[in-house]
């Protein structure tokens, strides 16, 4: 590996460069605000060190281990844990070398750029990742992780990220959010509501989920006022250890505002198993009118990321369980499906809607109109399979025209890979800058006004919208 280019992502064409460069220069000591992610709490709350470099960078990373399992490579080799506790790789090296030999197939990738970003600037290796090299990176890497100045708590400093969100579910105990808050360390770490556990019929346990929700609450979930009122108490919870968002990984976008004895009714099914694939789909997009009106009373921030069949292969989901990169996208509609959630509270300034998508052909057609006009939703960055160089120019150019930059939310993560923190968000910064340079010397914007956007881009919309 060569020393990361300076001017890596920024326009080609010397006078465009010069602004980016410019602008980039402006924002890229910012701090972070990780609003929407996935690290463990577990990390920041026992401050351990992190055990080894491929449990750090490969294991928890399903952007990369998933690339290695499309050339053949099994899970089990990768040291991915079987739901069975059957036998999966154990010795951490050889994982590592096994990465390192095919380090090649992740070329033109936004995985190579984080992975070779974390690679110099956190642990200061200057040499390509490949058989060659493996295990003097990995003996670098571990060197490095058995310092304190590399321990969670540590890194989260030298990253400079003000907040970061990690995300629960509605059933989660939150025990690491609590040692964290009663460390004494100064370190913001909250967490968000995500309880597809218990609004989605179709996910796994359901049932059992919805007593588990009852036992925690002292609510009786067996009853739809029951149901509801547990839903509250445990945004409460939540909010007390930091929470300023909910967030819903649904199917579809489909939203519903049912009569409430219809709701009931579909309720009363889904507790007994018997729903359809329709009705559950209609008692998920219930569930999410329901959750906006509750973001009314409560302010927590509402995130909807649709379109992701989730589990595609039933034989990993199987073996391995959820979140093991078989999360595939699919066509999403938005103008229809959020219709009768929009009408029911898209027009109230109380609310913050951060709409997500993977499908970018609706972005230009469906997204931008929608952010666009209604008060309350704003579009989330360029997500998952598109936070990328491409795919975050891409999301600039299609939605700018028509809902310009603060009916957006600035960047957010997504990420269980800490060390790449820095560098998706560098990256982001760095393709921003690169969009108001453009506009610039097309002159679309002024100088001063793109120094503006940049920060807030970079800053001030993710801190606003996720109310950090």
């Amino acid at each position: 590996m060569t020393v990361l280019d300076k001017d890596r992502l920024f326009p080609t064409e010397p006078q465009v460069r010069a602004l980016a460069r410019e602008l980039y220069d402006g924002v890229s000591d910012l701090p972070i605000i990780s609003p929407h992610g996935h690290t463990d709490p577990r990390w920041f709350a026992e401050n351990d060190p992190f055990p080894d470099p491929t449990n750090l960078f490969v294991t928890p990373d399903h952007y990369v281990f998933r690339m290695l399992h499309s050339q053949g490579i099994p899970l089990e080799t990768l040291g991915v844990p079987r739901v069975d506790g059957g036998e999966s790789e154990q010795d951490t090296r050889k994982i590592w070398r096994l990465f390192a030999q095919n380090y090649h197939l992740f070329r033109g990738t936004p995985s190579r750029l984080w992975i070779d970003h974390a690679f110099q600037e956190v642990f200061g290796i200057t040499q390509r990742l490949s058989a060659d090299t493996a295990d003097a990176i990995y003996d670098q890497i571990a060197d490095c992780l058995g310092r304190d100045d590399f321990r969670p708590r540590a890194l989260f400093e030298r990253f400079n990220i003000e907040a970061i969100s990690t995300t629960e579910s509605a059933i989660d105990d939150l025990r690491w959010h609590k040692m964290i808050q009663g460390s004494g360390w100064g370190g913001k770490v909250v967490t968000a509501y995500r309880p597809d556990a218990v609004i989605d019929p179709e996910f796994e346990g359901f049932t059992e989920n919805i007593a588990t929700f009852g036992a925690m609450t002292g609510q009786d979930t067996n009853t739809w006022s029951g149901y509801l009122a547990a839903h509250r108490a445990r945004r409460a919870e939540f909010k007390r250890y930091g929470a300023t968002s909910s967030d819903h990984g649904h199917p579809t976008a489909r939203t519903e505002d049912l009569p409430q004895p219809q709701a009931e009714a579909l309720f009363q099914k889904a507790l007994a198993g018997q729903c359809s694939a329709q009705e559950a789909d209609m008692f998920r997009g219930h569930m999410l009118t329901e959750m906006a009106r509750m973001s009314l009373e409560d302010g927590l921030v509402m995130q909807i990321h649709p379109g992701s069949m989730r589990n595609h292969s039933g034989d990993v989901m199987a073996r391995f369980g959820r979140d093991k990169g078989y999360d595939i996208p699919t066509r999403t509609d938005y103008v229809t499906a959020l219709r009768p959630l929009l009408n029911a509270v898209g027009s109230d300034t109380r609310l913050t809607l951060i709409l997500f998508t993977l499908d970018e052909s609706s972005y230009a057609r469906e997204l931008a109109p929608l952010a666009g006009v209604y008060p309350a939703l704003k579009l989330g960055p360029a997500w998952w399979f598109h936070d990328s160089y491409e795919g975050m120019k891409r999301f600039r150019e299609m939605t700018t025209e028509t809902a310009g930059f603060y009916n957006t939310v600035g960047f957010n993560d997504d990420t269980r890979a800490f060390c790449s923190i820095p560098a998706r968000h560098d990256v982001a910064r760095r393709v921003d800058c690169g969009y108001l340079a453009t506009l610039i010397a097309t002159g679309r914007l002024d100088r001063d006004e793109a120094h503006e956007v940049a920060y807030d881009l970079t800053y001030r919309l993710a801190k606003k919208a996720y109310r950090l």
